[in-house]
């Protein structure tokens, strides 16, 4: 914490280098308010003003300041007339008083406080009550935030089909033309257990989605960021747990809180969730732009994907963007259904279809690259650019 004298109007205000930090407009500091020296609070650094609460302060004291936490005087209206004069202005406030009545409570609120914390100041009342503020800056705060905010979400008829395999693929597709563009893309494996799309990328990281979980209410922009591990084409990949993660550890609000962050950071997300299904994986379907229903030409997984759909009927998701994809598609005389009889157990048309080429797609896998690597010219490469120029139109963007 720093501490600043209002003798010195021409002090600088801004930081140099990190986060803006809260302004402390402070008669004194006592009790607890004492371990905040050289504190951080929501991930502010703390800067402490002292100023008479009966002293006028000039809103240029607050330039560069995220927020600010300023003492208010039960019973005297200078000291409220002041707050008021601060508040009209765009740093946030939180008034700080002794014992305050609730009177004075309520016109401090009234009067644009954000919260109304009492005095000597307590570390952890502090913190509570600027996190939302955290929350705020972090969603609005200088770091600009992607324009093209979408969600794109795996979900499979059954395990073992490769839907793993074909999301890893597309996404870095989608990422390296998205590159082009000046955008970005993340891929989140929500395999919680046994997710490996991370791996199937060629690519490790220390940190994994279990660290934004513990995060809490530390988590923001650049936590997740640094959370990201990069793949060669560019695309962000925040990998599954290291360990098994059991599913009811998650919860809904959790989950939406990291995903709109992430959508904020990287603009377009893609998601593989595990195969059975909870609260909160419904949750993130529900606020998908679209979804990719990946099955096969065989009838126990068309019957299975047929499930699945009409589970979304029945959990009232029937707006959803879902398309049909097929994956290891045999074509000409080897196949024994066809797309009209997927179509036919479906209800539903097929999209899309990917060939099946176990070779080529085995060796991109095991060599953690892309499958252009491998084989550039073949049937694989042509259906996966079809699809990920179908998802980049579904998403409004030009390819």
């Amino acid at each position: 914490m720093s501490v600043h004298n209002p003798d010195r109007p021409n002090a600088q205000w801004m930081a140099d280098t990190g986060p803006a930090p809260v302004r402390l407009l402070l008669a004194g500091a006592e009790g607890e308010a004492n371990e905040l020296v050289g504190a951080h609070a929501a991930g502010f650094p703390l800067e402490l003003v002292i100023v008479d609460t009966a002293a006028d302060i000039e809103s240029s004291i607050l330039s560069g300041a995220a927020a600010a936490v300023v003492q208010v005087t039960d019973g005297d209206d200078r000291s409220l007339a002041r707050f008021k004069k601060l508040a009209e202005g765009p740093v946030p406030l939180i008034a700080a008083s002794y014992e305050p009545s609730m009177k004075l409570v309520r016109a401090l609120v009234r009067a644009g406080a954000h919260d109304v914390v009492p005095l000597p100041l307590d570390p952890e009342e502090l913190e509570t009550a600027l996190d939302p503020i955290r929350r705020m800056v972090a969603a609005q705060g200088p770091r600009p935030r992607a324009g093209h905010q979408k969600i794109v979400t795996i979900i499979k008829s059954e395990g073992g089909i490769g839907a793993t395999a074909l999301l890893t693929q597309l996404a870095a597709r989608f990422a390296a033309n998205e590159a082009k563009a000046g955008r970005e893309a993340c891929l989140i494996d929500l395999d919680v257990q046994f997710g490996n799309a991370a791996l199937q990328l060629g690519v490790q990281s220390a940190l994994t989605f279990k660290d934004l979980v513990d995060a809490g209410k530390r988590l923001d922009g650049d936590l997740l960021r640094s959370t990201a591990t990069q793949d060669e084409s560019g695309l962000k990949v925040i990998s599954a747990p290291h360990d098994i993660m059991p599913l009811e550890l998650l919860t809904s609000d959790q989950l939406l809180a990291i995903m709109d962050i992430a959508v904020a950071e990287f603009g377009t997300v893609f998601v593989d969730l595990p195969t059975n299904w909870t609260n909160w994986s419904l949750s993130l379907l529900a606020r998908s732009d679209l979804v990719l229903l990946v099955t096969e030409l065989r009838v126990p997984s068309l019957h299975r994907a047929r499930r699945q759909l009409d589970l979304l009927v029945e959990q009232d998701l029937t707006n959803l963007d879902v398309r049909v994809v097929i994956n290891r598609a045999e074509k000409g005389f080897f196949r024994t259904l066809s797309e009209a009889d997927a179509e036919r157990v479906l209800r539903k048309p097929v999209s899309y279809c990917i060939a099946n080429d176990h070779e080529t797609m085995s060796q991109a896998i095991d060599r953690g690259i892309s499958i252009d690597q491998v084989k550039r010219k073949s049937s694989l490469c042509r259906d996966f650019d079809a699809l990920e120029r179908g998802v980049a139109g579904a998403l409004g963007l030009e390819r």
